[in-house]
């Protein structure tokens, strides 16, 4: 055997022992919280005493999980709909449009994605308390889209730059308006990539912690906000009932990140639009 194939083998078995470590530890982490989520007493051994469900009703009660959860879904959904109502007309504009300074705006839409949220989320704060929107839901929904709506810039540009120019000058050409054309030809071609970009959004959105954190009042906590503030708010809470709660925001978001994994996949999308050009 070479030197070269020795070296290969002996990187993809420390490559694989590392990833099982990695995964074994993240395993062991949420494990323990499941389990102690349905524990009534664990002091000792590798499992609780015994087992019940009533810290869930409990969690529910206590922090008041049914208004955060509709909170939670209003300032998605918004932020969602949003983000595809600016972002998509934006990619369109980026893909098809030659102007003066495109690199400059185009390195602008992806500046909220490349530099960390704190960095600009404290300003945007500031700015959203002084004309009275910070503490309220939609100051979470617009601080939300600053990240947002250049992400969806940045996964549309690339299904438009796809699709064949001549298919709309032809459309044009037998008097299609502009409404007709984007209805009955470019929505068909880009509604797969329109659901990727919205179901990463929601994603991104429902574990964005810095912004909502910045802009949250006590009325407008999404999940991830509550459960913060359930683990370090003054008072005494049974470690099981935030234990239940952290349940609730992983099962949350494992459910939107598996269909995200089981409906999106960029590589075939992008065929599909090749597909459909070359026909």
């Amino acid at each position: 055997m070479h030197k070269t194939d020795l070296g290969q083998s002996a990187f993809r078995i420390a490559f694989g022992v590392l990833m099982a470590f990695i995964i074994l530890n993240v395993a062991a982490i949420v494990a323990v919280v499941a389990v102690n989520s349905f524990g009534t007493q664990w002091f000792t051994g590798w499992l609780p005493e015994s087992f019940t469900t009533s810290w869930y009703s409990r969690a529910w009660k206590e922090f008041q999980l049914g208004d955060v959860l509709w909170t939670t879904a209003l300032a998605v959904g918004a932020v969602v709909l949003l983000s595809v109502l600016i972002g998509v007309p934006a990619a369109y504009v980026l893909a098809r449009v030659e102007f003066p300074g495109k690199r400059l705006v185009t390195l602008l839409f992806l500046l909220p994605l490349l530099v960390p949220p704190m960095t600009y989320g404290i300003p945007l704060a500031t700015v959203l308390y002084q004309v009275n929107l910070g503490g309220s839901l939609w100051g979470v929904i617009l601080a939300n889209l600053v990240p947002c709506a250049p992400f969806v810039v940045m996964v549309m540009t690339p299904f438009i730059e796809q699709i064949d120019t001549r298919v709309e000058v032809a459309a044009r050409v037998f008097g299609a308006g502009t409404l007709t054309i984007f209805r009955r030809i470019l929505m068909p071609l880009l509604l797969p990539g329109i659901m990727a970009a919205s179901l990463l959004v929601l994603v991104r959105t429902i574990s964005m912690f810095e912004l909502t954190f910045l802009t949250a009042g006590a009325d407008s906590q999404t999940l991830v906000v509550a459960l913060y503030y359930a683990v370090f708010a003054a008072g005494i809470r049974s470690a099981q009932s935030i234990d239940a709660m952290a349940v609730i925001y992983m099962l949350t978001t494992l459910v939107w990140v598996l269909i995200a994994f089981r409906f999106i996949d960029p590589t075939q999308m992008v065929g599909k639009v090749r597909v459909q050009k070359s026909s």
